[in-house]
This record gives C-alpha cells, sequence and structure tokens, in this order.
C-alpha cells in the first residue's frame, strides 16, 4: 500500500481514537456531545472521499432531527425540514454569493486565452539576469496568472506544462522548480479578486471589499518572500539555479531593427529619433519609425498622465459648504448682537414691553435732538463699526473674487509626498531611457501583449472595489466583459470555448452554493446540539490570553489543512471560531486576513495537497510524488514566516483598509 494512503489512514484512526477516548459513555452523553460526534464524523467522512456538500447536508439533516427529537418527537420532523429551507433560501438570498459564479467565468476566460506562454516567455527574458531567473519568472507568473483566474489546479497544470521542462533542461533541481510552481500557483487564493475572501465574508459576515483592500499588500509580501527566497537559494547552491546560457537569453531582432542598430547607436529612443529625422534612417519606413517610436514612449506617456492626475487630484480646492445664518448675523464677522458695532434692540420701557415716544412738551411727534450743529445723528454704535483709515472695503461685488483668489492660492499647496514621488518616478524613468536597447525594446513588446493586459485587467477590477467606483458584483461583471474582450483580441474566443467556460463555470458554482447550503445547515444543527457553547466553555475555561488563543486557532488550522481543502475549513471551522473573536478582542477582518494566509498550506499540505498531484500529473516521468512534497515544505515555512510577520505587524494587512474606510 502507497505511503500516502497509510498517512490518510492514520490521521483518520487518530481522530477515531481521539473520538472515543474524549467522549463519555452512553449513558452520560449529552446534545452537546452528539454535536462533537457530529464534526468528528464529518474529519472522517470527507477524508474518506465523500462528497463535502452532502456530506455536510447529510449529517446536519440527520443531527438536527436528533436535535428536535429530544425536545419534542412529534414535531421533530416537520422542524427539520422547516430549517433546511429556512437554510437554503438564505444561501439563494445572499448577494454576496452573485460575484463567484462571475469571477470563475472570468478566470476561465482568461486562462483560455492561452496568455501564460506569452506571460512566461516575456518575463523570463525580462529577468534573465537575476540568480535563479526561470524559477522568479515562474512564480510571478504564476501569482499574476493565478490571481486573474482564481483557478489554482489550472495554473498549475499550466506551468508545470510549460516551466517545468524548461528548467529540468536548464539544469534546475527538481525540489526548488516543484516548490516554485506549486507555492507561486496557490497565490491565487490570496491575492484578491480572490473566491476564497468571498466565501470567508459570506460565511463570518465580513465585508468583502475590506477583505480585498486587506489582502492585496500581505499577498504581494508573501510572492516578494518566494522570490527573496530562491534567489537566495540561487546565490548559496547555484548548482540548484544555474545561470542561463548566452543563447538562452537572446531576443530575436526584427529586420528593421537590426538596420537601425547597425547605424552604432546602442540606445533605441535616440536611434529612432535620429531615424526619424533622416540622417540614420537605414531605409525604415516612416510608419514603422512612428510606431516603434510611440511604443518607446509609452512608460513616459503613462508617467505623465498618472502624474497629471495625481496632481489634479492633490491641487483640486474643496469648496466650503455655505452656511445658514440668522437675519442680522453676519455682517460683520467681528462683532456680535451685543456689541456696540452691530444692530441694537431699542432701549425696552419699564414694564418690559413696547413703549411710547416721549413727547416734548406736546402730545405730538418730537423731532430727533440735533447734536452739534443741528445736522441728522448717526446712530448709537455706528462710529465704532466704520472701517479705519487708510482701509478700503471690498465693493460687493468683488467678494467672490477674493474668494476664488483664496481658493487658488490653497491650491497650490502639494503635500512633499508628491514631489518625492515625481522625483523617485522621473529617475526610474531616466534610467530606463538611458538603458532602452533594441533588446529590451522587444521584450518591453512583449510584455505590452502578455503582462500588462493581465496587469491592466485585475487592476481595473481590484481598483473598482477598492476605491468604491463598483460593488463586487458589478466590479465581477465588468471583469468577466473584459476576459471576453481579451480572449477575442488573442483570437480565441470561440462557440466552443465559450460553451465549455460557461459549464465548468456553472459546475463550480453550483458546487460553492452546495456547499454554503450544506455548511449552513450543519451549523445550525451543531447550534442546537450544543456543541458551539461545549466549545466555547472549553475555550473560555483555560483563560487564554489573545496572543495564546491566536496562536492556538492558526495552529488547529494549519493542522486541519493537512487533511482537509480549505473551503471545508472555512464552512465548517469558522463558524465555530468566529463566536469567539468577540471575547478576546480580535478584529474578524484581520482574523480573516491571518486566515487565508494560512490556508495556503492547505494546498502544499501531504496528502490532500492537491497542488502536488496537479503537477505530478503533468510532470516527467523520472519526477516522484515525494520530491514535489519536499520541494513544497520551505514554501510552506515562508508561509508560516509571513504569517507571523502579519501577526506581528497587522499594518500590513489594515493599514489600506483604514485609510480607505475611515
Amino acid at each position: 500500500m502507497r505511503k500516502e494512503v497509510w498517512f490518510g489512514l492514520s490521521i483518520m484512526a487518530m481522530v477515531v481514537i481521539g473520538l472515543i477516548v474524549l467522549m463519555p459513555s452512553p449513558s452520560e452523553m449529552t446534545n452537546g456531545h452528539l454535536g462533537l460526534l457530529m464534526l468528528g464524523l464529518i474529519v472522517i467522512a470527507i477524508m474518506l472521499g465523500f462528497p463535502t456538500a452532502f456530506t455536510l447536508m447529510g449529517m446536519g439533516v440527520l443531527f438536527t432531527w436528533f436535535a428536535y427529537r429530544s425536545v419534542n418527537p412529534d414535531l421533530a420532523v416537520g422542524q427539520t425540514l422547516d430549517l433546511m429551507v429556512q437554510r437554503a433560501y438564505a444561501v439563494m438570498a445572499n448577494d454576496v454569493l452573485i460575484s463567484v459564479p462571475l469571477f470563475v467565468f472570468m478566470g476561465y476566460l482568461v486562462e483560455r486565452a492561452n496568455l501564460i506562454d506569452k506571460l512566461f516567455r516575456s518575463l523570463h527574458l525580462a529577468m534573465a539576469r537575476l540568480p535563479g531567473s526561470l524559477a522568479v519568472a515562474t512564480i510571478v507568473t504564476c501569482a499574476i496568472f493565478a490571481t486573474a483566474t482564481g483557478i489554482v489546479g489550472a495554473v498549475v497544470t499550466l506551468m508545470g506544462l510549460l516551466a517545468m521542462p524548461a528548467m529540468i533542461k536548464a539544469g534546475y533541481n527538481v525540489k526548488l522548480a516543484a516548490g516554485s510552481i506549486t507555492a507561486g500557483g496557490c497565490l491565487g487564493i490570496l491575492i484578491p479578486p480572490s473566491v476564497l475572501l468571498i466565501v470567508y465574508g459570506a460565511t463570518a459576515g465580513v465585508s468583502v471589499v475590506k477583505l480585498y483592500a486587506g489582502a492585496f499588500f500581505p499577498g504581494i509580501m508573501l510572492a516578494l518572500l518566494y522570490v527573496a527566497y530562491v534567489i537566495i537559494i540561487a546565490k548559496i547552491k547555484p548548482s540548484w539555479a544555474p545561470p542561463l546560457a548566452a543563447e538562452d537569453r537572446m531576443v530575436p531582432l526584427p529586420r528593421y531593427t537590426q538596420a537601425l542598430a547597425k547605424t552604432g547607436d546602442s540606445n533605441a529612443l535616440t536611434t529612432l529619433v535620429g531615424a526619424i529625422k533622416g540622417k540614420r534612417n537605414a531605409d525604415v519606413p516612416m510608419k514603422t519609425l512612428l510606431s516603434q517610436l510611440f511604443i518607446a514612449l509609452l512608460p513616459a506617456l503613462a508617467f505623465v498622465l498618472l502624474m497629471g492626475l495625481v496632481y489634479q487630484s492633490a491641487t483640486k480646492a474643496v469648496p466650503e459648504e455655505p452656511t445658514l445664518t440668522e437675519m442680522g448675523m453676519g455682517f460683520d464677522s467681528g462683532t456680535s448682537l451685543s456689541s456696540p458695532g452691530g444692530l441694537a434692540e431699542p432701549p425696552s420701557g419699564d414694564a418690559g414691553g413696547l413703549a411710547e415716544p416721549p413727547a416734548a412738551g406736546a402730545s405730538g411727534l418730537a423731532e430727533p435732538p440735533a447734536v452739534g450743529g443741528g445736522s441728522l445723528a448717526e446712530p448709537p454704535g455706528a462710529e465704532s463699526s466704520k472701517a479705519p483709515a487708510g482701509t478700503v472695503a471690498p465693493a460687493p461685488g468683488q467678494t467672490g473674487d477674493v474668494t476664488a483668489k483664496a481658493a487658488e492660492a490653497e491650491s497650490k499647496a502639494l503635500p512633499k509626498s508628491f514631489w518625492i514621488t515625481f522625483a523617485v518616478g522621473l529617475a526610474a524613468l531616466a534610467l530606463f531611457y538611458v538603458m532602452l536597447s533594441f533588446a529590451r525594446l522587444e521584450i518591453f513588446k512583449m510584455l505590452l501583449g502578455s503582462f500588462f493586459p493581465l496587469a491592466f485587467l485585475i487592476l481595473a477590477v481590484l481598483g473598482a472595489i477598492v476605491f468604491g467606483l463598483a460593488t463586487p458584483t458589478e466590479a465581477a461583471a465588468m471583469g468577466s466583459f473584459g476576459g471576453l474582450i481579451l480572449a477575442a483580441a488573442y483570437r480565441r474566443l470561440n462557440m466552443s470555448m465559450l460553451k465549455e467556460s460557461v459549464f465548468l463555470t456553472a459546475k463550480t458554482s453550483a458546487m460553492v452554493c452546495w456547499l454554503f447550503v450544506g455548511s449552513s445547515i450543519f451549523s445550525a444543527a451543531f447550534a442546537l446540539l450544543g456543541g458551539q457553547e461545549i466549545i466555547n466553555n472549553w475555550v473560555l475555561s483555560m483563560n487564554l490570553t489573545t496572543l495564546q488563543f491566536m496562536i492556538l486557532s492558526q495552529i488547529i488550522i494549519f493542522l486541519l489543512g493537512w487533511p482537509l481543502e480549505w473551503t471545508e475549513i472555512i464552512v465548517i471551522f469558522m463558524p465555530i471560531f468566529i463566536p469567539l473573536l468577540g471575547h478576546f478582542n480580535v478584529d474578524p477582518l484581520f482574523f480573516g486576513l491571518l486566515v487565508a494566509l494560512n490556508l495556503q498550506t492547505a494546498f502544499l499540505s501531504p496528502p490532500v495537497a492537491m497542488s502536488a498531484f496537479y503537477l505530478k500529473g503533468v510532470s516527467p516521468p523520472h519526477v516522484t510524488l515525494n520530491q514535489i512534497f519536499a520541494g513544497m515544505l520551505p514554501f510552506m515555512a515562508i508561509q508560516v514566516l509571513a504569517l507571523i510577520l502579519l501577526y506581528t505587524f497587522p499594518a500590513i494587512g489594515l493599514w489600506l483598509p483604514e485609510v480607505l474606510y475611515k
């Protein structure tokens, strides 16, 4: 019998022995113990190969009936069926799940656009001078393609067909090659847009938008740690990742480029400009020269456009909101009603009401007393409200001009970070053009046709979600449309490809939705039996600190990743952990980021390391499963290191959500 089978059977035996030892005798067993028994049986049934969704539903219905029967046997069947209907309808009414089929459809379209070959080739040439360049290009290609598709199996399989033969031919160590492919392919479940984050958000009641914003930098950090490990190994053990031969780094140049290169100038930009002037055109058509110059100037145009948008956004004056004031207020900002410079109330009479004016000898109206020479007097307090000598009060029509000038003066204030970014970008752009040879120009054109379309699609979808321009469902629909355009642009869009993508999307979406229905019924049965209460009391009785609870929970999730997949861990065990977070003052958003990072190990840990089996199916015969497992172990250690870094520095995951959604 194979070692993997023995390993799986030993884990099941440990679960069974644990249930027998920890469970009380049948006479002392309560409903809560039945809930724990159900949890153990679920794990065993899944490891035996039963479908997860229907196993959850079957166990949940059976144990729900036990729970209701212990209260009222006559109503048990009706209450169980009612619970099934309510839970199924709750899943159907969850609008967060609408984005799942749309993201899956986008992934299948991008996968069938056949971009991965061009992407790997262009990145391989662009990184040719790095130590371990083939493995680095493999990780970057896997990260980009897995992020765009979200389908781990497809990415690992395609990269196994492309990168594994290339690395073995170049003399790479089989373990390093296998680890780079399997670890890089798993990044798609962490870097948004990720289906895992949608499933966690729907299970835990956390905003998917905040999860996407929070998972961006941890995903980039993990990919960079992978790249750093490969470069360090290539430096320490050059035999594991030998440098590429000169012929493998050669970039074929078109005829017109070869003609221009013969003029003596190695810089592509200056050669193209000189050829357009007519001095060194080397009989190259003007249309070709202009098109190549436009491609060469694209980074500069993109930089100018980006900095212009940032400048406009940073210097845009925010108009003050108009405020409503009472009548008589605001004529003079320096005075109040009680001050002598404002309008005063007439003096009241002794009785406090309206008084008759004093008569001057006769019973008629008297003239106001004259001051000095008998001229009309200013009302009391008018002297203090006059402008001081030497000042000119603005005319009423000039007030708007003064306000506009003040706003314009305000709009010219730019933060120092803008100028730092501008200087760094300008220096990088100058360095790019100084080093731009015709070979690098050809590599840049290859990246334009493979890397940038995918990167633009990912950033457009993610940016629309993170910056609040669209909901996850709307952004997923936009991404699906972008996938259609991408497939059409690369002439891969046809009816058979579209039918296959729709069929696979329906199949995957149905699996996810049935999984949610089963999980919902299972969670309800677990809560009805009192299993959640027993676990809560047990955890709280240990008097753990927040750090100890986080370590315990992450160790449990790490160990669950050995026999189970991430979908089962999310839908079965997250409803058990989430109620405990409030007691330990743990943010469910931060906990979700730690779980998403931890669940990378679910694809790399035996015996259910699906990435290893995907890769083994397309690898050369001499590559063994044990070599693939051994190659994945260092990357699992890197995932644990990334988990520690994220917990130690929570700002890696929480800074962006806090900035965007204060």
